[in-house]
């Protein structure tokens, strides 16, 4: 089961940027979470992990399984362009889409 996610970058007054991370669950009965002031540097998979937000991952985070999918619906100029290691990937995943990606390859 994918999770959606929803990217936005804002500028604070320090010109620090941080973001801004809205996730939304496929799964019934779980209500939206948003994260905010996110540092960049680490991948949206980490960043669920850490906030006790829980994404399969079984390959240790190192683009060799689909089990982090997510559908990212927004956002996507804040992530690395999806290479062609982990679009081989998400090939195998389940349901993908044009918006898919491994959460894990999605660093801020």
């Amino acid at each position: 089961m994918a999770h959606h996610f929803s990217l936005a970058l804002r500028k604070k007054f320090d010109n620090t940027y941080m973001y801004n991370i809205r996730f939304k669950f496929e799964q019934q009965g779980l209500e939206p979470i948003t994260l905010e002031n996110v540092k960049a540097g680490d991948s949206i998979l980490e960043i669920a992990l850490e906030n006790n937000i829980e994404i399969h991952h079984n390959c240790g985070m190192v683009c060799a399984c689909s089990t982090c999918h997510i559908y990212l619906e927004k956002g996507d100029e804040f992530v690395p362009e999806i290479s062609d290691k982990e679009e081989d990937f998400i090939d195998r995943a389940r349901n993908p889409k044009i918006n898919s990606r491994l959460g894990c390859q999605c660093v801020l």
